[in-house]
């Protein structure tokens, strides 16, 4: 059955979840503000899941339609084909968002769309009570601009939980927002790879996840693994596929952090992960940053002064970590900071930038090449 998919994510990577989506062979890739829409069968829905490094989630897109008023929104609902989707026995809790739309209160709309797909369900499966103690479909909805959009969720926990990470420090990086980053660098394993400011360890353990050409949820269970839609077998399929895709070589990456516990973590998570192997993590201070080597790239989130440290000391860091940046010889950086004056403090103005958002702090991601 071909099917119109959606990747939502975070703003700033419609392009680089674009270009994952056409490497796998998607069809119809077309970015839009938030999301990317593509189409497939249920062999996409395991696929993008299991391989999808900076997605949020995947979804199935039920339909669309202008919904200026609870009864638009009523029939347009039930107008969809919901028992394609789901059976007799599934559970189909609702949630959304509306913006910027006539239809503003999420509990009533959500209300309406429950009631619409009962509706729809009980004229197919002849049936007046459903018990829900199957499966779980999410529907989900976001009203824009008095358009409604209405989704199946297919993956569960966001596709940034690849399952190393069970627990973080203090202000952690999204493991979605790390792999943009490293991307974003075309970091393909050759140089060698540093991260100053490791925290966690998820820019380094991203970072060895893309050199090993790693699926990030190949470990990892989804909510349509439990749907009779997408069967065992093509689950199956999908993870020999992407484990045939792998590679294996010699990887120099290094994250550094002040912090010993963070660096306990970040040693732990990088085994959970399965590529502890490959990186070196150590208690250093970033203010005190040198490389002999000839060329080489760092990515990293130092800390922006919001919540970590004060304004004042995230400066003086930036400062301290500009010098030793500039004593470098060749190297590359790809530093992602909220702070508005980060280049006069940093001391080098970016050769390029580029606006990301960290949950909702928007950065941006400052590229000195």
């Amino acid at each position: 059955m071909e099917m119109k998919l959606s990747a939502p994510c975070l703003f700033g990577l419609e392009g680089l979840v674009s270009d994952e989506l056409k490497r796998l062979k998607a069809e119809n890739v077309q970015a839009e503000n938030g999301r990317v829409l593509f189409s497939g069968g249920v062999e996409f829905i395991a696929k993008a899941n299991i391989s999808l490094a900076c997605a949020e989630r995947v979804q199935i897109l039920v339909g669309e339609f202008d919904a200026q008023s609870f009864d638009a929104l009523f029939e347009g609902t039930k107008a969809l084909p919901w028992e394609n989707f789901i059976p007799k026995d599934g559970a189909f809790p609702v949630k959304g968002h509306s913006l910027n739309s006539k239809l503003f209160s999420v509990p009533d709309c959500q209300a309406i769309v429950k009631k619409a797909v009962v509706e729809r369900l009980k004229s197919k499966y002849g049936i007046s009570w459903f018990g829900e103690t199957g499966a779980k479909y999410q529907i989900s909805f976001m009203i824009m601009k008095d358009k409604a959009s209405l989704y199946l969720d297919t993956s569960g926990a966001g596709l940034h939980k690849r399952g190393y990470r069970p627990v973080g420090n203090a202000a952690p990086l999204r493991e979605t927002l790390a792999a943009a980053m490293v991307r974003l660098s075309r970091y393909r394993g050759r140089e060698e790879f540093n991260d100053p400011f490791c925290g966690s360890g998820t820019i380094p353990i991203e970072a060895a996840l893309a050199a090993k050409n790693r699926a990030p949820g190949i470990f990892r269970r989804f909510e349509a693994e439990n749907w009779p839609l997408v069967p065992k077998a093509v689950w199956d399929a999908e993870r020999e596929a992407a484990k045939a895709r792998e590679f294996s070589g010699e990887y120099r990456i290094w994250g550094g952090d002040t912090d010993a516990k963070s660096i306990e973590t970040a040693l732990a998570n990088a085994r959970r992960a399965g590529v502890s192997d490959i990186i070196t993590f150590e208690t250093a201070d970033a203010r005190n940053f040198r490389r002999e080597t000839r060329a080489g790239l760092i990515v990293t989130n130092p800390p922006y002064g919001e919540r970590i440290m004060e304004k004042e000391e995230a400066e003086e860091l930036y400062r301290a970590f500009g010098r030793a940046f500039r004593a470098l010889d060749g190297w590359k950086l790809y530093l992602l900071s909220s702070h508005t004056e980060f280049e006069r403090t940093f001391g080098k103005t970016a050769d390029k930038k580029r606006k990301l958002y960290n949950g909702m702090i928007k950065c941006d991601l400052f590229m000195y090449l």
